[in-house]
């Protein structure tokens, strides 16, 4: 008998490999953990692990958040890959659940980190500068693929390929940036300045963060992580990125934002990242506000921007999140296959 050529034998590898995660658990499960932080700040970062899993899913009210996952649940013996989730300005590494109990019904394991110093609880990176808050935030989620890839629980049950680990990262509004600095956009912390001088009264709400936070002259070192092979942003800080890092981005790269958004006004941010990065898939969703990408709360969130649980009048939450907890998955599959 011939010997099978290697292209074949590396096909139905591959096939073996796509049957063996449909086989994956269906259900989501929820542990914790805790990263060691950075050196210029040791604060611990913790994290929300999302992952396949056989046990039953229940209901579980967290803060304002509710949680459908089985707690502690054992995990699946392989994962197609891991997935960081960064959360926004001030926010929580649960107030994405939905989305990232979805990412974890289709075979992933979900590392949604609480940002030290940028979370519900403490707000003190901002008032630091503009070099580190936008510096701090890549390197705290890379600080978390570290870990999660050194960790004997974990690391060989995410699926590698002649690449190394699949790795993908989503996130929203401060997390958009976070997601898109792993993946090569470099910020040119002068353009908030400029930016703020010239359209501060059409960008009011980013303009009166980033009064809070000193703007340095001083270049950022690269922020990239090499890890990562694709990216979601939801309703991403924009502005600060350079054109030319932009130009550069070769990954997959989507991302999604609300024509009502005011928080960070698309023309500034979206559209000026999708402007200037080949490739990136934008998609503008109707009638949608910054909000609209976070599970809705049980009982208000009061921002600058109104209360989080609230949206605009005949905008379907729901429904959108059911639809972007389908999409999204489906995009991290193509990306990373």
């Amino acid at each position: 008998m011939s010997r099978m050529p290697a292209f074949v034998r590396r096909a139905l590898l591959a096939l073996a490999l796509l049957l063996s995660f449909d086989a994956l658990a269906s259900q989501a499960g929820l542990a914790h953990l805790t990263v060691p932080g950075l050196p210029t700040d040791p604060a611990p970062i913790a994290v929300a692990l999302y992952y396949p899993t056989d046990a039953a899913e229940r209901s579980i009210a967290m803060g304002p958040f509710t949680a459908h996952v089985a707690m502690g649940g054992a995990p699946a013996a392989q994962v197609k890959g891991l997935i960081l989730l960064s959360h926004g300005n001030g926010g929580s590494e649960l107030a994405h659940s939905s989305l990232a109990e979805a990412l974890a019904r289709d075979g992933y394991l979900v590392a949604a980190l609480r940002h030290p110093g940028d979370n519900w609880q403490d707000a003190s990176l901002l008032s630091k500068g503009a070099a580190r808050y936008f510096g701090d935030r890549p390197r705290q989620a890379s600080r978390v693929i570290d870990a999660l890839l050194n960790d004997p629980a974990w690391k060989d049950r995410i699926a590698s390929d002649a690449k190394g680990p699949r790795i993908g990262a989503v996130g929203h509004s401060a997390g958009g940036y976070t997601v898109l600095a792993l993946a090569g956009a470099q910020p040119e912390l002068p353009r908030v300045r400029a930016h703020c001088s010239q359209e501060g009264a059409e960008d009011p709400i980013f303009c009166g963060m980033a009064s809070r936070s000193p703007v340095a002259d001083s270049a950022l070192p690269p922020l990239v992580d090499p890890r990562v092979r694709a990216v979601v942003a939801m309703a991403p800080v924009g502005v600060v990125f350079s054109a030319s890092s932009l130009a550069a981005m070769k990954l997959p790269t989507r991302i999604y934002t609300g024509e009502q958004d005011t928080f960070l006004v698309p023309r500034f941010h979206a559209r000026w990242i999708a402007k200037n990065a080949p490739g990136v898939d934008l998609r503008m969703v109707p009638n949608a506000s910054h909000w609209a990408f976070i599970d809705t709360p049980s009982s208000p969130i009061v921002t600058v921007d109104g209360d989080i649980a609230t949206d605009p009048p005949g905008f379907d939450r729901a429904a959108f999140g059911k639809r972007i907890d389908g999409e999204i998955p489906a995009f991290f599959d193509q990306a990373l296959r």
